[in-house]
């Protein structure tokens, strides 16, 4: 839908910008062998692993598979097995797809960037295709490779074949950018081609069930914000003796030092039966306790 591509192409725009900021402010190649490819490699592929786990976290869907179980109401004694494989694997596709967004404009922006590349594989690169004769050992010709993505470690008489090597680098750097991006497009584009043929719905009806569930879940979550406050609200008006909110209170109810105690501190989610839950240390000493206590009045001297 409209608010997928949206929401995505936000989320692109967003990772473009944060990683030009990150490279201007902290990227910086150490020039030293066996460091310039931890390094370069830490700035590809950590950042792309940290925002691929935020997509997983920030998803919906990720917290119902994991925490989803079977109705208690399904009337079917067993689950059709093949039938809850396919569901479980279309929706990890899907978040999958929707948490690699961002990983994947990290990377491809890195690469066509391509300071992290020629940072990672400068030390590797061979340099008798540009005339450089480095008579020396290996060790020592490794090391002044690596020192071709800082320009003024490099020695006057390699310049000319440091420049090209870091033109090569760039341009391998920049292609394997653009491949990704490519690989990325057609892949999608064919998902949507196949859910598209395997579907059930015709396009007319798949708008009408999408609108559908947009429009349930808003309702759900107007629903559920209300209802929680108005649940929360019995209790506390059993608490203090009124309800939040109101203008003509008449008296109020003094919680005694054991009540004060019995709400404070920690707690987890409490099951009373096989069906309710207590949600809070307040919900709890609501169920529990008698409505009783001291009163005083508003209007009154204390």
């Amino acid at each position: 839908g409209k608010e997928v591509v949206i929401a995505n192409a936000i989320i692109a725009i967003l990772t473009i910008g944060g990683q030009q900021l990150f490279s201007f402010f902290t990227f910086s190649c150490p020039c030293h062998v066996g460091q310039n490819l931890i390094y370069g490699l830490a700035f590809l592929g950590v950042p792309a692993l940290i925002l691929l786990v935020v997509g997983y976290a920030l998803n919906n869907q990720t917290w119902r598979l994991v925490t989803g179980k079977r109705s208690p109401l399904q009337e079917e004694p067993t689950p059709n097995r093949l039938l809850q494989c396919k569901l479980i694997c279309f929706v990890l596709c899907s978040v999958t797809g929707r948490a690699l967004v961002a990983p994947v404009t990290w990377l491809a922006v890195t690469l066509i960037n391509g300071s992290y590349y020629v940072c990672a594989v400068s030390e590797y690169v061979s340099v008798h295709y540009y005339g450089a004769n480095l008579n020396v050992t290996a060790s020592e010709r490794r090391r002044i490779l690596a020192t071709f993505p800082c320009s003024q470690l490099v020695p006057p008489e390699l310049t000319r074949a440091r420049d090209e090597v870091i033109l090569l680098l760039r341009y391998q750097s920049q292609v394997a950018g653009w491949l990704l991006i490519a690989v990325v497009v057609i892949t999608v584009f064919l998902s949507y081609c196949l859910a598209s043929c395997f579907s059930p719905l015709s396009f007319l009806h798949f708008r009408y069930w999408s609108s559908y569930v947009r429009n349930e879940q808003e309702l759900f979550d107007e629903a559920t914000e209300q209802h929680s406050r108005l649940y929360a609200m019995q209790h506390v008006r059993k608490f203090f003796g009124f309800v939040p909110g109101s203008e003509n209170v008449k008296e109020i109810r003094i919680p005694s030092l054991r009540e004060w105690q019995a709400i404070s501190g920690l707690a987890f989610l409490k099951r009373v039966d096989e069906e309710h839950y207590d949600y809070s240390l307040l919900h709890d000493w609501a169920l529990k306790e008698s409505v009783n206590g001291k009163y005083l009045k508003t209007d009154e001297d204390p």
